[in-house]
Formats: structure tokens, C-alpha cells, sequence
């Protein structure tokens, strides 16, 4: 099993960031976390990188699902979401496939609960 999705878009790097907040908003997921991977690498090695950044997106409902059926469950949260360009200019997005991150947990109840966030993920993958 795949653990991601990904597909390219023609957007720009920071418009596609913008395209898949709005997307992820829309399908109930709001974005807690962002990590800027460029700027950190730059501020905390000096090493050069191309844009990437990682959102870290939340739908509340199904993370208190998934808390109740599993405390562990916490580790597989939040879903990330990765933007990336490429140095051919290519923007790429990426979207975990919960499924297979809850596969690791061996807990039925939550594989099964996994089943609804990857089937909403798809949606938001297919509306990329």
C-alpha cells in the first residue's frame, strides 16, 4: 500500500500553498501546523534547498474519533500535506494515505476509522 498521493499542478509554489489550504478547508481540515523546510535547513545548517513546505492538517472530528478508538493514535497526526517545487520548476503535492500510516498501529477499530480519513483525502487529492 502506497503510504502518499501525489500529483503535479501548474500552479505556482506559493499559489498552489494557498490552492491546497482552500481544498483542505473545504473538505474540513484545517492547517495547525507549517513547517517552512527552505527556511529552516537555511537558519539551522546553512544548507541551501529548494521550496518545500509541510502542512500539517487537522479535521477535529476525525481526530477525536481516532483518539477515542486508539490513544496512540496521536503519532499519525497531524495528516501531512507536502508542497514541493522541484529544480525543474515542477510543483509537486503530496498527501499521506492514512490507511497505511494506521496499519502500523494494528488496531482494527482505527484501520477502519483510517478508511474515512483516506477516503476524504482522496477527495482532496482529487480536487487538487
Amino acid at each position: 500500500m502506497n503510504p502518499y498521493f501525489t500529483k503535479y499542478t501548474d500552479l505556482a509554489f506559493d499559489d498552489a500553498i494557498i490552492h491546497v489550504t482552500a481544498i483542505l478547508k473545504a473538505h474540513g481540515f484545517g492547517i495547525i501546523t507549517e513547517i517552512d523546510v527552505q527556511d529552516t535547513l537555511k537558519k539551522k545548517i546553512g544548507a541551501d534547498f529548494r521550496p518545500y513546505r509541510i502542512l500539517g492538517a487537522c479535521n477535529p472530528a476525525f481526530a477525536h474519533q481516532a483518539l477515542l478508538a486508539d490513544d496512540k493514535a496521536g503519532i499519525m497526526m497531524p495528516c501531512n500535506v507536502i508542497v514541493q517545487q522541484h529544480e525543474d520548476g515542477k510543483v509537486e503535492i503530496t498527501i499521506i494515505n492514512s490507511d497505511a500510516a494506521a496499519g502500523a498501529l494494528n488496531n482494527k477499530n482505527l484501520e477502519d476509522f483510517a478508511c474515512e480519513v483516506t477516503k476524504e483525502l482522496r477527495r482532496v487529492y482529487r480536487d487538487i
